[in-house]
C-alpha cells in the first residue's frame, strides 16, 4: 500500500470553520478523522462538532475514509480474494531472534497484523518484546523491519539495559542506536491507557513506526480489549505496520 501520499483536512471538501473545530479538538489529519466515532464528535459540551447532528459527523468521517481509499492509503471495505492474496505476498516477517519460535510462526512476526503472546507471569513474554525491539530495528536483509518501535509498558517493567545486552549479543556494533529508535510510554492507570490509545495514530505517524508492542496484565484488560483481544494472566500484543 502506498505511503507517499500526504492528505490534509484542507484537501477535503470541508468548510474552514469545521476544520478549525476539528483541530481544536485534536483532530489534525485525515487519518485522525477516519478513526473518529461520529457520535463522540457531536457530544454536547465535549464534542468537536457540538451543535451538529450525528449524520453530519458520519458524512465527514466517510468523506475522509473515501479520500484515503482513493489515494491508496486505505483498503476498500470489500476486496476480492485475489487482491488479498496479492497483498499477503508483500508481507514481511520480523525474526523473534529464536529460530524455533520463528519456525512456529512460519518465519517470524507478520507485518500488517496483530500477534498476541499470552501466558503466565514469568513465562518470557517481556523477553520476546525486548528481542523484537532489537530485531525490528535491524535491516530487511537480516530479517528485521528496518524501522522504529513503540513500546507501551503497562507494568512498569521496561528495562533499557536488557535491550542493550540483546543488541550486543546479536552483533549490533552501536547498541545505543537501537535504544534511540525505541519510544517507550509508561502507563499509570486505565484512563491513561485509553488516552494514549486515542492519540496513538499521531505517534505512529510521527515516529514512522514499524512495530508496536503493548504489554498488559489482567488489570488493564478493560481498555485494551477495545483495541486488542487480551489474555488471561498477561499478554503482549505486537502490531506491525
Amino acid at each position: 500500500m502506498s505511503q507517499t501520499v500526504k492528505l490534509r483536512l484542507e484537501d477535503l471538501d470541508i468548510k474552514p470553520y469545521i476544520i478549525s473545530k476539528l483541530k481544536l479538538a485534536g483532530i489534525d489529519s485525515v487519518f485522525d478523522l477516519v478513526i473518529s466515532i461520529p457520535h463522540q464528535l457531536t457530544d454536547v459540551g465535549g464534542g468537536a462538532l457540538t451543535g451538529t447532528d450525528e449524520r453530519f459527523a458520519l458524512e465527514l468521517v466517510t468523506k475522509a475514509k473515501t479520500a484515503l481509499v482513493d489515494s491508496g492509503l486505505l483498503y476498500k471495505d470489500f476486496s476480492t480474494a485475489q487482491d488479498i492474496l496479492d497483498r499477503r505476498k508483500n508481507l514481511l516477517r520480523c525474526t523473534t531472534g529464536s529460530p524455533k519460535l520463528d519456525s512456529f510462526l512460519k518465519g517470524g512476526i507478520e507485518t500488517q497484523a496483530i500477534t498476541e503472546i499470552a501466558g503466565e507471569f514469568g513465562s518470557g513474554k517481556s523477553q520476546i518484546c525486548y528481542a523484537l525491539c532489537v530485531t525490528a530495528n535491524m535491516p530487511l536483509d537480516r530479517k528485521g523491519l528496518g524501522g522504529n518501535v513503540i513500546f507501551i509498558d503497562t507494568e512498569n517493567t521496561f528495562r533499557s539495559e536488557r535491550i542493550f545486552q540483546i543488541a550486543e549479543h546479536r552483533g549490533i556494533s552501536v547498541p545505543d542506536e537501537i535504544l534511540r529508535r525505541i519510544y517507550v510510554c509508561k502507563i499509570y492507570n486505565t484512563s491513561h491507557l485509553e488516552m494514549i490509545i486515542q492519540v496513538l495514530g499521531k505517534s505512529i505517524e510521527s515516529t514512522r513506526l514499524n512495530l508496536l508492542l503493548l504489554t498488559a496484565s489482567l488489570h488493564f484488560t478493560g481498555p485494551v480489549e477495545k483495541n486488542w483481544q487480551n489474555g488471561s494472566s498477561g499478554s503482549t500484543s505486537c502490531c506491525t505496520n
